[in-house]
């Protein structure tokens, strides 16, 4: 009934909870608790796509640092490989030279000109590869144009037929080599 003020016999301050009472949780408070885990976790996993993506970050920073290097370090390399063929025709005008004399002026200047040529290269990472005829032949740096009966070791260079380089430590172009082969086996090719 309205205006009617019903009195539970309870004075105001009776009424109010003790401090016992309001340490209880409440679902309010419950759900408060919950937010704020679920803020620190959510805060947590961003902190960690933050740090990958920072590793990611500095990794693809390494990458291109090392890739520009071997750019850098290989950029020329297309240019020196048609620069051999020159030199190896050079090379070829030199045992010539040498044929009329090596005290001929001819001779001398070409020489100049090849130790220019030599000292180029080597300032450029251009390294002759050692090849002999007695070698085993090497398929990393060997290329065989051919083969041929001999007594020596079947697979042995017999003979260099063009000279083979590396770029620093990497193969520009491989030897041209003449291969030894049985015996055997050329007497069934004639057969």
């Amino acid at each position: 009934m309205p205006g009617i003020a019903y009195d539970n016999g309870m004075s105001e301050e009776e009424t109010k909870p003790t401090p016992e009472e309001e340490n209880l949780e409440t679902p309010e408070t419950q759900t408060a608790e919950e937010e704020t885990q679920q803020e620190v976790d959510e805060l947590s996993k961003w902190r960690e796509m933050a740090l990958r993506t920072a590793a990611e970050y500095d990794n693809y920073r390494k990458r291109c640092v090392k890739d520009r290097e071997e750019f850098t370090k290989y950029a020329n390399r297309s240019l020196l490989e048609e620069l051999l063929p020159v030199i190896d025709n050079f090379e070829m005008g030199m045992q010539m030279a040498a044929q009329q004399g090596t005290d001929s002026m001819i001779y001398i200047g070409m020489s100049m000109v090849q130790k220019q040529l030599a000292d180029f290269l080597a300032a450029q990472g251009v390294e002759a590869i050692d090849a002999a005829p007695g070698q085993e032949f090497d398929h990393n740096v060997h290329e065989a144009i051919m083969s041929e009966p001999s007594d020596q070791p079947e697979g042995t260079i017999i003979r260099i037929l063009r000279r083979g380089y590396n770029l620093r430590g990497r193969l520009l172009r491989p030897v041209n080599v003449v291969t030894a082969a049985a015996k055997e086996e050329a007497a069934e090719q004639k057969a």
